[in-house]
């Protein structure tokens, strides 16, 4: 049964620090703990890890042991969510998997719009789009 989450991110995209924000906002059924991809602090959590294959997408570690990257990283953060069950189920489906990453993409993209509101300028990689500031390793 899994009990925890640790999402390594990129810390240098701005997309994944705004959903990283968007997560750690929402009521969470499961706690989600948030480490930067290829820190020392991720490489020591998880010296099995390739910190290059971590940087280059989401993944999730949960305490029992499991490795989520991709759209299952991003299906799973839903996961945790308290609300968002229902829908992670449902991006579960196959043909459905790789629209997780967009929904935590616009969810992440609303509420910065919301805090910063239209006339404030939006973190780089907002305005050139999702994943453009890292290497377009997160591209949708």
């Amino acid at each position: 049964m899994i009990t925890r989450l640790t999402v390594l991110y990129d810390a240098g995209c701005g997309l994944c620090r705004t959903a990283r924000a968007w997560l750690a906002s929402r009521a969470q059924l499961v706690p989600l703990e948030f480490v930067a991809a290829g820190s020392d602090e991720a490489r020591r959590r998880y010296p099995s890890l390739d910190p290059a294959e971590t940087l280059a997408d989401i993944t999730v570690v949960a305490d029992d042991g499991g490795v989520y990257t991709g759209d299952s990283a991003w299906i799973i953060c839903l996961w945790a969510l308290d609300g968002y069950r229902g829908l992670a189920a449902r991006l579960a489906a196959p043909d459905l998997r790789p629209t997780a990453r967009r929904v935590v993409a616009a969810a992440a993209a609303l509420r910065r719009a919301g805090r910063d509101g239209p006339d404030q300028r939006p973190e780089p990689g907002f305005a050139r789009g999702y994943g453009s500031d890292c290497g377009g390793t997160c591209d949708l």
